[in-house]
């Protein structure tokens, strides 16, 4: 029955405001969402993949970016959230002739009824395997980078690791006319593929005193503004630099920076940042403490949004509540 004012006779049962809420997991741990919520905005970048050892190794590829408004979940259940680590850094204690790879970065995951899962980023491949050449670089959410080589007559055209549609791009390869001296190629980023080896041809004899093939930067990762201000995640590892060169820029994102042997900017490879999934840069054998060494990749991170909304709970309601919740688009039974 309405009164005179356009109410209904009975108990006033209020709409319910419920806050935005922003939870961000930089390790693994659980979700439980407020009461009302059945809607979400997620971000999930899986951790990094490590640079490749030793000879102007390959950049590792970024982790896995995922990110999408949807109903993934239902309010006020617990679910189980992974963030996946990074990737280790090649390393090489036998000396060049016994290059490592780097390791695969571990999933992400944001364990709702329909889960939602980024794949680890690719490893980098070593550089200057036995008889000189390049081993393939790992697949993942972005691919890992190819090594380089130095001048010789017979090359393995080693393939650059591919990333996951929809996660992320491939790393760059070094499929160059030989000979060449050549540097690693960077490691696939969330938003662009990594840059091919940088060459240099061959001269004889060697120009030791100038740089040489500098290494291919890792790709670019892609930001988002879920927390915010927007921030970039999954970048790629840059490439180990050739000799007397400096090693590729690691993609925006995270990215690590790979080992320098140019003299006053002789470094090691650098690991992906903490927390964003950023690959690992790949080793170079001049570069110092220690030489030869890839880089870790960075660790992943989950960040889920549950929006502002006001919801009006079953029984009887107040008209004019009712009519401020249809018009807003937030009417529910």
């Amino acid at each position: 029955m309405a009164n005179s004012n356009g109410g209904i006779v009975g108990v006033d049962n209020p709409a319910v405001i419920q806050p935005e809420v922003i939870t961000t997991f930089n390790s693994t741990g659980t979700l439980t969402t407020a009461p009302y919520t059945t809607e979400v905005e997620y971000l999930v970048v899986a951790g990094g993949g490590g640079g490749g050892a030793y000879y102007y190794a390959g950049g590792g590829g970024a982790g896995g970016f995922r990110t999408a408004t949807g109903n993934p979940v239902a309010g006020g259940s617990p679910y189980p959230v992974v963030v996946g680590g990074g990737g280790a850094g090649g390393s090489a204690p036998g000396g060049p002739t016994v290059p490592g790879p780097g390791t695969k970065g571990s999933d992400s995951v944001l364990g709702t009824p329909s889960p939602i899962t980024s794949e680890g980023g690719g490893f980098g491949a070593s550089g200057g395997s036995p008889g000189d050449n390049s081993d393939d670089a790992g697949p993942g959410g972005s691919g890992g980078g190819t090594g380089g080589c130095s001048s010789i007559s017979t090359y393995y055209p080693a393939s650059a690791g591919t990333g996951v549609p929809g996660q992320g791009n491939s790393g760059g390869t070094n499929n160059f006319p030989y000979p060449q001296y050549v540097s690693g190629a960077g490691g696939g980023g969330a938003g662009a593929a990594g840059s091919n080896g940088n060459f240099t041809p061959v001269a004889n004899p060697q120009p030791v005193a100038a740089p040489i093939a500098v290494g291919g930067p890792g790709g670019a990762g892609l930001s988002s503004s879920i927390t915010g201000s927007p921030v970039y995640y999954a970048g790629g590892g840059g490439g180990g630099g050739w000799g007397l060169s400096l090693g590729g820029s690691g993609g925006t994102g995270g990215g690590g920076k790979g080992g320098s042997g140019l003299s006053g900017e002789e470094g090691p490879a650098l690991s992906g940042t903490s927390n964003t999934g950023g690959g690992g840069g790949g080793g170079s054998h001049l570069a110092v403490s220690p030489p030869g060494a890839g880089g870790a990749g960075g660790s992943g991170v989950v960040i889920v949004k549950e929006p502002q909304g006001e919801y009006v709970g079953s029984g009887i309601w107040d008209m004019n509540s009712v009519y401020d919740s249809v018009k807003a688009g937030t009417w529910s039974n």
